[in-house]
């Protein structure tokens, strides 16, 4: 055979294996939104109520500290800190922590996902595999004890320590700051997934081994097009460089809501890969980001071929779809 030959036949395979159009129509687009730290009990009602009156489901992820009182935070070390401190702070009262812990157990019965996102906030990106499973373990041990921290051992639901122990499957490192050893304590923690990366737009998980990877995508923003990561956070920073500009409140939504959008519109009209947008337990600009992402999800949970859906669902529905034996 000559390399002409060899050359068109590889070719040829390559656009057989391309999906067509009206394949590509008839996936699903997922929409994943995530909540960091998890924490304002009056956010937790919030977003409850935002998911009950559009369809969503949500992954909280969730930082362990907030089922710690200050004093019991003392006995918390952080890899590399001195014991008793968090960067995001601790729970004022334990009448505060069982709250949590209810809003916490209603969520996951109402079919959202509770995930990892650490404990004290810290950047790992130096940390080695055996300081990523301490803090692993901090996580499992606190949520799994929480009832009894909180003083309410005889409020626990029955299903409380299998679900600490079995059902935390997915991370997402605090400022987005990973490492290669993260990714190896979590594959031997058990973990199914990691959401701590970015790209320049939507894309479809990697894999690392057993781990998928989700990355949140940077997307198109304000009347330059300029691109952002698909995260609260972030668009605060650029519209009023991290300090609160409330009068400005009704601007940012609306430019937030476009970015959104547009991003749905470009995959719901094209690829269909997964829209992650990422959110934060704290309304940023007096509330924009949640009104913006509050907009979105109404429009467009409800189209056809639309699911607005937790991490753990979207691995679960992707991997369906790669073996053929679901949508």
């Amino acid at each position: 055979m000559s390399v002409r030959v060899a050359l068109l036949s590889i070719l040829s395979s390559l656009f057989v294996a391309l999906p067509s159009s009206a394949d590509v129509m008839d996936q699903e687009q997922l929409v994943i939104v995530s909540f960091d730290g998890a924490h304002d009990n009056a956010l937790w009602a919030k977003s409850r109520a935002i998911a009950d009156s559009t369809g969503a489901r949500f992954t909280y992820f969730l930082s362990c500290t907030f089922l710690m009182t200050r004093e019991q935070g003392k006995a918390y070390r952080g890899p590399g800190q001195r014991r008793g401190r968090s960067n995001v702070g601790f729970a004022q009262t334990t009448g505060e922590v069982g709250d949590r812990l209810g809003h916490i157990w209603s969520a996951r019965t109402e079919g959202h996902e509770i995930a990892s996102h650490g404990c004290g906030h810290f950047d790992g990106k130096r940390w080695s595999k055996r300081q990523w499973k301490a803090e692993f373990s901090a996580f499992s041990d606190t949520l799994g004890r929480a009832w009894v921290n909180a003083d309410k051992a005889d409020e626990e639901p029955a299903d409380w320590k299998d679900f600490a122990n079995s059902e935390i499957t997915g991370f997402r490192a605090p400022y987005l700051s990973t490492n290669r050893a993260m990714i190896d304590a979590l594959d031997e923690a058990g973990f199914d997934y990691d959401a701590s990366g970015i790209s320049r737009g939507p894309v479809f998980p990697g894999q690392n081994g057993r781990l998928s990877t989700f990355d949140l995508p940077l997307i198109a923003e304000g009347p330059r097009n300029r691109r952002v990561i698909a995260m609260d956070y972030n668009l605060f920073v650029r519209h009023s460089g991290g300090l609160e500009n409330a009068s400005r409140s009704q601007h940012f939504e609306d430019r937030s809501y476009e970015a959104f959008r547009k991003a749905f519109d470009a995959e719901y009209g094209g690829a269909r890969r997964p829209l992650q947008i990422g959110m934060h337990f704290v309304e940023m600009n007096a509330g924009a980001y949640w009104r913006a992402m509050e907009r979105l999800l109404t429009e467009v949970c409800v189209l056809e071929d639309v699911a607005c859906v937790t991490y753990r669902e979207a691995v679960e529905r992707l991997e369906q779809r790669q073996s053929g034996s679901g949508a």
